[in-house]
């Protein structure tokens, strides 16, 4: 399959399920996945790339790294693209094989688990802070949009290439959970204070959908529920705004 054909159909969740390929999009994504031990599969270039910053120095870590690379057009290429803003450059990388069972849980553990997590910018920010603040890994449940979604990966910058994300089912977390003695806190606005650096070594912290918050499933496993105190007129934060206040004050 030429590289262009494969990468318009890697826009589809069922074909990057299929494949166990994703594409990622722009200069600093493709940055990330050549400086990851992601395989890369090939890479599609357009003239812009060389206007983006940075892009004459990617085009030659793509030469470099031996992947194989397809000029386009800008018209061919933005056939392909998933943003509006590509800058030029798109990927082609394999899915890594995580699981639970993979999962080194040893020690302090901070699991993040989205339920639900849909808009594909909130649930790259989150990936990228877990990352960033230290998290064992992302959890992706059902209904949470697909972590290997260009937009994800835009917004994430990379940040599960390395950062372990993956997606389980709801009881297979469960028991994973309950066999690691990992506790499961829920957040919810009507949860108590979250207090800083009070917190089990071994935690799972469940964040929900952008509007109808937790699945029942989770909130009635979850040991506890906590909430972050807010002014009383506003209503909510953004989830991927609390997840990342939550995260630093339990490492605090």
């Amino acid at each position: 399959m030429k590289l262009l054909t494969l990468a318009r159909d890697l826009r589809r969740r069922k074909a990057r399920e299929k494949h166990s390929l994703f594409v990622a999009e722009g200069v600093r994504s493709v940055e990330e996945l050549l400086r990851s031990d992601l395989a890369v599969r090939g890479a599609l270039v357009a003239p812009q790339l060389a206007d983006a910053p940075r892009g004459e120095a990617l085009r030659k870590s793509l030469d470099e790294a031996g992947v194989e690379v397809t000029e386009l057009s800008e018209k061919d290429f933005r056939s392909a693209a998933e943003t509006e803003s590509p800058q030029g450059v798109i990927a082609i990388g394999e899915v890594p094989e995580r699981s639970l069972s993979t999962l080194d849980v040893t020690g302090v553990c901070r699991l993040i688990v989205m339920d639900g997590v849909q808009d594909p910018g909130n649930a790259g920010t989150i990936v990228r802070t877990a990352a960033a603040l230290g998290a064992t890994a992302t959890i992706a449940l059902p209904g949470t949009v697909d972590l290997w979604n260009p937009k994800v990966i835009r917004s994430s910058m990379g940040a599960q290439f390395q950062h372990q994300t993956l997606h389980v089912d709801i009881d297979d977390l469960l028991s994973f959970l309950a066999q690691n003695k990992i506790d499961l806190w829920a957040t919810d606005a009507s949860g108590s204070p979250l207090e800083t650096g009070r917190a089990p070594l071994r935690l799972a912290i469940a964040v929900g959908n952008e509007g109808s918050g937790l699945s029942p499933a989770i909130r009635a496993k979850a040991k506890r529920t906590v909430s972050l105190p807010i002014a009383r007129n506003v209503e909510s934060l953004n989830v991927a705004v609390a997840t990342g206040i939550i995260l630093y004050q339990l490492r605090s």
